[in-house]
C-alpha cells in the first residue's frame, strides 16, 4: 500500500500499487484519478495565458502560488530554488506554478505585475495574497499556510 495525496482536493489516500500502475486508483473523497507519488506537485509547473484559468479552476480547496518571473531577472533566479524546495515539501497542501511575464503579457497586465519576482497566491480561483520581491523561504511558507487555512 502507498499513501498518495489527491492533486484535486489534497486528501491522502491509501492505494494498492497495482491500481496505481494501471491508473485505476481514484480519490476516496472527490473521485479524481490518483498519480503515483503525487509527482505533479513535487515541482513547479508552467502556467500560460492560455492555461491560467483552467489550472486555477481545477485546484479547489488548496492554494496555488504563481511565481511571476522572467529569465533575465536576477532576483527571480535567486527565488527559484526556494520555490523548488517549497514544491518538493508541499505534500499536496498547495501547488506552485511559474508564469513567464515576457511570454504571457495578458495575465501579467491583468494582475498589474510591475515588479518581478511577484508571487500571487490564489485559493479557489481568487487572489488572496501578493508578495513582491525576494523573500525568505519561511516567510513564503507562512503566507501559503495562512492561505491554506483560510475559509
Amino acid at each position: 500500500m502507498q499513501v498518495v495525496a489527491c492533486s484535486k482536493c489534497g486528501v491522502k489516500n491509501r492505494v494498492d500499487e497495482s491500481k496505481l500502475a494501471t491508473s485505476d486508483a481514484t480519490c476516496g473523497r472527490c473521485g479524481a484519478k490518483l498519480n503515483a507519488g503525487s509527482d505533479q506537485d513535487a515541482k513547479p509547473f508552467v502556467i500560460t495565458d492560455q492555461t491560467f484559468e483552467q489550472e486555477l479552476m481545477q485546484t479547489k480547496g488548496r492554494p496555488v502560488l504563481i511565481d511571476c518571473w522572467a529569465p533575465w531577472c536576477g532576483p527571480c533566479r535567486i527565488i527559484s530554488p526556494i520555490l523548488d524546495e517549497l514544491a518538493a515539501e508541499s505534500q499536496g497542501r498547495y501547488r506552485i506554478a511559474k508564469l513567464n511575464v515576457d511570454e504571457n503579457p495578458q495575465t501579467s497586465s491583468h494582475f498589474r505585475i510591475a515588479s518581478i519576482p511577484t508571487l500571487l497566491i490564489f485559493k479557489d480561483g481568487q487572489l488572496v495574497d501578493r508578495i513582491v520581491g525576494v523573500q525568505p523561504k519561511q516567510a513564503i511558507a507562512e503566507r501559503l499556510g495562512v492561505a491554506a487555512r483560510a475559509a
